[in-house]
């Protein structure tokens, strides 16, 4: 096994052992905690996502970003794995896709819609003391990364993150980016990036 695959592993196996008490302290903790960010208070786009399962918890976090008037984008999984964009209207527009995904079920604004927002929000499992994000190795967002990347936009870049998912160093390789700033239950790390 790789030591991606090893690291990846170990964060997945501490993360089923949350409970859902545990989920739902960090979701509300994460929510407070990133809009307290300058970056999500003043942005007038903002792509996101929703988060499954033992991922730390975003859906509060997206709800209120859209209730003080934010334009959220939610993306829409292709076939090919990498994500389409469409706007976020409320929890009952949301529809179930593959992969227990929710996704939008309004118009599809194109892969390059990303471009435009002022933060991304990302999923993760781990970003080292560099600002390398572990993702969980799909390559979906390492798309969008490389797309806004090479768009010449400079959003924003933030990770939702458990405590314990901040390490030292995580294995990188040549297409990763590294974030500006990583938001955990406790606290914002900001990187120099």
């Amino acid at each position: 096994m790789s030591e991606k695959a090893l690291l990846r592993r170990g964060l997945l196996d501490a993360r089923k052992q949350l409970t859902d008490d545990e989920l739902r302290a960090a979701s509300l903790a994460l929510a407070d905690r990133a809009l307290a960010l300058p970056e999500l208070a003043t942005a007038g786009t903002v792509a996101a996502y929703l988060s499954v399962g033992s991922e730390p918890g975003t859906r509060a976090l997206v709800h209120s970003l859209h209730a003080r008037g934010v334009r959220v984008l939610l993306p829409v999984l292709l076939p090919d794995n990498d994500l389409d964009w469409a706007p976020y209207v409320s929890p009952e527009r949301l529809v179930p896709a593959g992969r227990g995904l929710l996704e939008p079920d309004g118009a599809r604004l194109g892969p390059h819609a990303v471009t435009a927002a002022d933060a991304v929000l990302l999923p993760g499992l781990a970003v080292d003391a560099r600002g390398m994000r572990l993702g969980r190795g799909g390559g979906s967002y390492d798309r969008v990364l490389a797309r806004i990347q090479a768009s010449g936009a400079d959003p924003f870049l933030v990770v939702l993150l458990y405590a314990n998912e901040v390490v030292a160093r995580v294995p990188e390789e040549p297409h990763d980016h590294p974030v500006k700033a990583v938001v955990t239950p406790y606290g914002v790390t900001r990187f120099a990036v």
